[in-house]
């Protein structure tokens, strides 16, 4: 029996492709109209995804006068998704290094009770320079001190979500008692970086925890994903570096004594669809030429920790010797890596290369028919290059009802994707067990 996909819908912008905000396809709502992104959760959820995803960035870019991000802040409208759904999993960003444990641990608790248990969290140890500014810091976060008060983060959190047992909650009116006794306990964390006392203020969720979900690809960010992550988003440009990094950050779960099955990684995958191939690759052309060259060369800046290409020109060939080592970034490293990597195999000019970004920001873009887009998908998950995709549509809700209408069939019919859910929780979606709490037995008890 064929293995099924996993299928996440990464909602951005009016779409993944830079200029999608212009399109005459893409949707005339206002980003910060709520109906925009509850019709699209609840187009994902009646073609059973197993979840949507809301990325964030926490500073305001110089861009804003020509080109539109997504402006809700995620965690705000995963609540409000939340009751307008209810099978699909919610997945929202939030920063380790800007956002206190203790509040981030209560409002994922408490999404995971609004929701009966669809929620997800995706760690990010934030990198930008701009961010820094809003929160009171002259410098970017170094990449080792974002990833080690990540560690110590984790260590926080997850003993705040365990803080109470499953059965704490007896709520026995006739008794006067609502926990039961001795069944909550406190943290007394002093650490290096957090001093928590505990316990949560809201009881344990219905996942236990939400469901783990992390995107770098550093080796630090890989090996924080090996001992933390139950779901990995990834950037990938081909297939071969697909399989590697898939079979690697699976070798590395192991050794972290996890079961490498629980583990979904799911490569970004932006499709543009269409009768035949000739006219997916129009449209494409279509979508480069509203791109505005000198916004993607400032976001190419941004990967690369505010690196200034301004002297280099759009069509002159670029080589690796034109870009910063990699492992001198302190921002996006691993992003940084896949566009050098592509710079090393490809020879791109400058805009040819920013045109290749300008699709989905260095994930997989990919133009052709449905049947071809079905072969890719399929192709991936049977070679070990991916569990699944995280769909980053060039265009919303154009491309997302296209993939869903004419691509989900075809993988249906090869029983590549299931139809209808069979589990309530994005735990269930996901194949991943719910945790046991952890309960120190010195711990202090209430």
């Amino acid at each position: 029996m064929a293995r099924e996909l996993r299928l996440n819908l990464f909602v951005h912008s009016r779409g993944h492709h830079e200029a999608s905000w212009r399109h005459p396809k893409a949707s005339p709502l206002a980003l910060t109209d709520f109906e925009f992104h509850r019709d699209l959760a609840r187009k994902a959820e009646d073609a059973a995804f197993d979840s949507i995803f809301l990325a964030d960035t926490l500073s305001l870019s110089s861009e804003v006068i020509h080109t539109a991000r997504s402006w809700l802040e995620p965690i705000t409208l995963l609540g409000a998704l939340a009751t307008a759904t209810s099978r699909i999993g919610l997945i929202a960003t939030a920063s380790t290094t800007y956002t206190e444990p203790f509040n981030l641990a209560r409002q994922f608790a408490s999404l995971d009770h609004i929701s009966k248990g669809r929620i997800g969290w995706n760690i990010v140890t934030s990198w930008s320079v701009e961010a820094a500014h809003n929160y009171g810091d002259d410098a970017q976060v170094d990449h080792a001190a974002r990833y080690a008060r990540a560690e110590e983060y984790m260590a926080v959190v997850k003993a705040l979500w365990d803080s109470w047992a499953d059965d704490a909650v007896v709520d026995d009116r006739s008794a006067g008692h609502y926990a039961k006794p001795g069944s909550i306990h406190a943290l007394d964390h002093a650490g290096v970086h957090y001093k928590v006392a505990g316990p949560l203020n809201v009881p344990r969720c219905p996942q236990g925890r939400p469901v783990f979900v992390q995107a770098g690809s550093s080796e630090t960010g890989r090996d924080f994903a090996a001992r933390h992550a139950e779901v990995v988003f990834t950037a990938q440009l081909e297939k071969a570096t697909a399989q590697a990094f898939y079979t690697d950050l699976k070798a590395r779960a192991a050794k972290a004594g996890r079961d490498p099955d629980r583990l979904t990684i799911l490569p970004g995958f932006s499709p543009l669809i269409a009768d035949t191939k000739e006219e997916a690759e129009r449209h494409v052309l279509e979508l480069n030429a509203l791109a505005d060259p000198e916004i993607g060369r400032k976001r190419l800046s941004g990967r690369f920790g505010g690196f200034d290409f301004g002297h280099l020109e759009l069509d002159r060939p670029l080589t690796a010797a034109d870009f910063p080592d990699p492992d001198t970034v302190e921002a996006a490293r691993s992003r940084a890596a896949t566009i050098v990597s592509l710079v090393e195999r490809e020879r791109p000019t400058l805009r040819r290369l920013l045109a290749t970004l300008a699709g989905a920001r260095g994930h997989y873009t990919f133009a052709g028919t449905p049947e071809q887009t079905a072969d890719f998908m399929e192709e991936w998950l049977c070679d070990g290059a991916a569990d699944g995709f995280n769909l980053m549509p060039p265009v919303l809700p154009w491309m997302l009802d296209i993939f869903i209408e004419r691509v989900l069939p075809i993988l249906r019919a090869r029983g590549l994707f299931r139809e209808t859910y069979s589990g309530a929780t994005l735990r269930a979606h996901y194949g991943l067990a719910r945790p046991e709490p952890e309960s120190p037995p010195d711990a202090r008890r209430i």
